[in-house]
């Protein structure tokens, strides 16, 4: 207490738009579900999959994943299907959107955020390049790399 008798004054353990602290065990599994989730893209058909590594970039989420679909039915069932995966592993989702088109939805997992795009969108909104400062994790099975 202070001499007033107030309760100190907590500072919070990061301030507004920095960086999170890194904390190894969530970091791996934050890694190892943005791999899955770049996997799962992939095998359901997403185009162009990429996941980054946005520690040190982005206040918000430490890996993006981003992949081209091929048809708004087709990436509304991705994102169903990433969303049953997530929740066993404790990835629970804290939002999804998306726009009534069909052009991009987003997942929202806290530390992995998901997104797909049409063809169209992903060229206009540019993830990509606008997070070019990111890290490019490598998420490709070796073994299936090789055969394609």
């Amino acid at each position: 207490m202070t001499k007033d008798n107030a309760p100190p004054t907590l500072l919070p353990t990061r301030l507004p738009g920095t960086p999170r602290v890194p904390d190894a065990q969530r970091m791996a599994a934050a890694r190892a579900f943005a791999i899955e989730a770049a996997r799962h893209f992939a095998n359901t058909r997403c185009q162009n999959v990429v996941v980054l590594d946005m520690l040190g970039l982005s206040p918000v989420t430490d890996f993006l994943v981003i992949g081209t679909g091929t048809s708004p039915r087709q990436m509304r069932s991705v994102c169903d299907q990433l969303e049953d995966l997530a929740a066993p592993k404790g990835h629970v989702k804290l939002s999804r959107t998306g726009d009534e088109s069909g052009a991009w939805i987003v997942i929202d997992f806290v530390d992995v955020v998901c997104h797909t795009f049409s063809p169209e969108s992903r060229s206009y909104y540019d993830l990509d390049n606008l997070w070019g400062d990111a890290k490019r994790v490598e998420w490709q099975d070796p073994s299936t790399a090789a055969k394609a």
